[in-house]
């Protein structure tokens, strides 16, 4: 059985700033696939990609990264045009493409967790698929799910909001953006939107607050960390590097997976610092260079090593 399966979007993330234009591979649940395989473990994505060199250049970058495809190819690949601000975080505008199931059904193969977020679970019409994908196999894997919201491509605020509150309701961790709660709860504390999502159902729901580090709840403890100090060079992917990071973390916990779901259901406050932390350190090494560039196992331990 699989580890990780990853459901959602590969995108060509074409990054622009005053002083040039550079084309990197993107896309929410591809980053988090690619973090997870980086990291050492066995990974499947199941995306949709092009028959055209952004789809090679994103395969090559998937596989390279120890993630097995499993979709076929078809269609054309989704891009993003990301505009770096004077603080190194990002503005985004998309051309993405999230059809049905490209080339027939979701893959077979079972996997211990399953994760997925952003735009493929909320965009029609491939996005229905998703959340019937996540209500088939929930009852024999865990689920994790980041709205990671893209506000220029909802056309119905209230709609989403539903959608992103029927799979939270079938998840087991929910990580979100302190961005995506304001824009999901409006005039709401970043705290009182969080517990809002976890009385849904959830074990665990993580905020990141951006340089503010990050905070989780659970039914008995609110955790807070903060950021990890390193010279940021971009936030492209910093999101993701943390989901990656934090799935991780969990699993090397026996927090993930059926077995692990009653133990994950009642997590100590200190075990939920220590993922916290781990997933914060995971997201620095990621904004430290460019484009969304999880660390790797070795690289990880390595600057571990070096700072005590």
């Amino acid at each position: 059985m699989r580890r990780f399966l990853v459901v959602g979007e590969s995108i060509l993330d074409v990054i622009s700033s005053s002083s040039e234009e550079r084309a990197l591979p993107g896309g929410s649940p591809a980053n988090v696939a690619v973090g997870l395989g980086r990291l050492g473990n066995d990974v499947g994505l199941w995306t949709h990609l092009g028959a055209d060199p952004d789809g090679d250049l994103l395969r090559a970058h998937l596989t390279g990264s120890g993630v097995e495809l499993l979709a076929p190819i078809a269609g054309v690949t989704s891009r993003a045009l990301a505009t770096l601000q004077p603080d190194g975080s990002a503005h985004y505008d998309f051309t993405v493409d999230w059809p049905r199931w490209p080339g027939g059904p979701a893959p077979e193969a079972a996997a211990e967790h399953l994760h997925t977020g952003s735009i493929a679970a909320l965009m029609a019409p491939g996005g229905g698929d998703v959340e019937q994908l996540l209500r088939d196999r929930c009852t024999a894997a865990t689920i994790s799910y980041d709205p990671n919201i893209r506000p220029s491509l909802v056309d119905d605020a209230a709609a989403c909001r539903i959608r992103v509150e029927a799979i939270a309701a079938i998840s087991d961790v929910v990580k979100a953006s302190d961005e995506d709660l304001a824009w999901l709860y409006p005039g709401t504390r970043t705290l009182d939107a969080a517990r809002h999502l976890l009385g849904l159902g959830p074990a665990l729901v993580c905020v990141t607050l951006g340089a503010e580090g990050a905070v989780a709840v659970t039914g008995r403890d609110e955790v807070a960390v903060p950021r990890v100090a390193v010279d940021v060079a971009d936030t492209v992917g910093a999101g993701d590097a943390f989901m990656s990071g934090l799935l991780d973390a969990l699993w090397e916990r026996g927090l993930l997976g059926v077995a692990g779901r009653a133990r994950l259901r009642a997590i100590s406050g200190e075990d939920v610092r220590a993922v916290l932390s781990h997933a914060a350190l995971v997201a620095a090494l990621t904004v430290a260079r460019a484009g969304a560039a999880p660390p790797t196992r070795a690289e990880l331990d390595a600057w571990q090593v070096a700072t005590p």
